[in-house]
């Protein structure tokens, strides 16, 4: 088992910059490739950023690329996601997953723990 818990969301206006963490305990965090993502009103959920367990390999959604970075410090069980310039369809819950496989992906339904979630809203 892992329990995740993301905070640093809020209220900004578009061009702001905000930077969520996600703790995790239980299982070594290190095992696991993490993902965010997210999921606005009346949206299915969708894939926003991932990471293997070493950093080596990373993934972006297209509509964040050049704006938002995932990073992780396993030794504070951690991972976090910097978003720069942000726009008004960035506004979500945003999600942080942790996935035991070894290929790191961006399909949400290989993920098997999940955070509560953290509001996201842009305003213009």
């Amino acid at each position: 088992q892992v329990q995740l818990v993301e905070s640093g969301g809020g209220l900004v206006q578009a061009g702001s910059s905000l930077r969520l963490s996600c703790a995790a305990s239980g299982r070594t965090f290190s095992y696991y490739a993490m993902g965010w993502f997210r999921q606005a009103p009346g949206k299915e959920r969708e894939f926003v950023a991932a990471i293997s367990w070493s950093g080596g390999s990373i993934y972006d959604a297209d509509s964040v690329k050049g704006r938002f970075t995932i990073s992780r410090d396993n030794a504070k069980s951690s991972v976090y996601l910097q978003m720069n310039s942000l726009k008004p369809e960035d506004t979500a819950v945003y999600y942080c997953a942790a996935d035991p496989g070894v290929v790191v992906t961006t399909d949400l339904y290989e993920y098997d723990y999940w955070g509560q979630g953290t509001q996201v809203t842009v305003s213009s």
